[in-house]
């Protein structure tokens, strides 16, 4: 057992316990990497700070379930990627059907271009409608499968599918309209 684990599982220990130093540590430890997810899948910062408190609670309230099967990073991770997706529902995720799958963004190749696209694209991402947005967050960046994301969403697979075409569609669309509008202000 390794330094790191052992510092982390007494922190966990603190924390069930309801030692309040524990837990301002741990909230100081994952805050601003969770608070980035948070706003990955909601519009602005009011929802994402919501979203941020929500999960915490969740996280302390069942801190007690980490069995240490896995990492607790990826752990609290799926806390926070499911508080949100559970806001969205609440504030009525509105879903279509449409066209098929076409190939991820998260399937390509990590250069610093891409990157950068990557920047642009979870910029973009913002402008989606809440169900769009989150099932590309979902697949393109957090790995999920479409059958995994219909059952998390509670909807079809199929529609999972055409919501993150459409969403990838839009974002291509976005995405070469800032690189045009670049190009002619550089004099391209």
């Amino acid at each position: 057992m390794n330094a790191t684990f052992t510092l982390e599982g007494q922190l966990i220990e603190n924390c069930i316990k309801g030692e309040r130093k524990s837990q301002k540590a741990l909230y100081d430890m994952y805050s601003s990497k969770m608070y980035s997810i948070c706003l990955k899948y909601s519009k602005n910062q009011m929802d994402a700070e919501d979203i941020l408190q929500e999960g915490f609670v969740k996280l302390f309230n069942n801190l007690q379930r980490f069995r240490g099967e896995g990492s607790f990073d990826g752990w609290v991770r799926r806390i926070f990627v499911n508080t949100a997706i559970e806001h969205i529902r609440r504030k009525s995720l509105n879903t279509t059907v449409g066209e098929g799958l076409e190939n991820s963004v998260a399937d390509k190749q990590q250069n610093a271009l891409d990157k950068l696209y990557e920047k642009d694209i979870i910029n973009s991402s913002l402008t989606l409608s809440d169900g769009y947005r989150t099932v590309f967050n979902l697949y393109a960046i957090d790995g999920y499968s479409h059958k995994e994301i219909a059952s998390k969403l509670g909807i079809t697979e199929s529609t999972s599918k055409s919501q993150f075409s459409r969403a990838k569609a839009i974002l291509r669309n976005i995405i070469q309209h800032k690189s045009n509008k670049k190009s002619t202000a550089i004099g391209i």
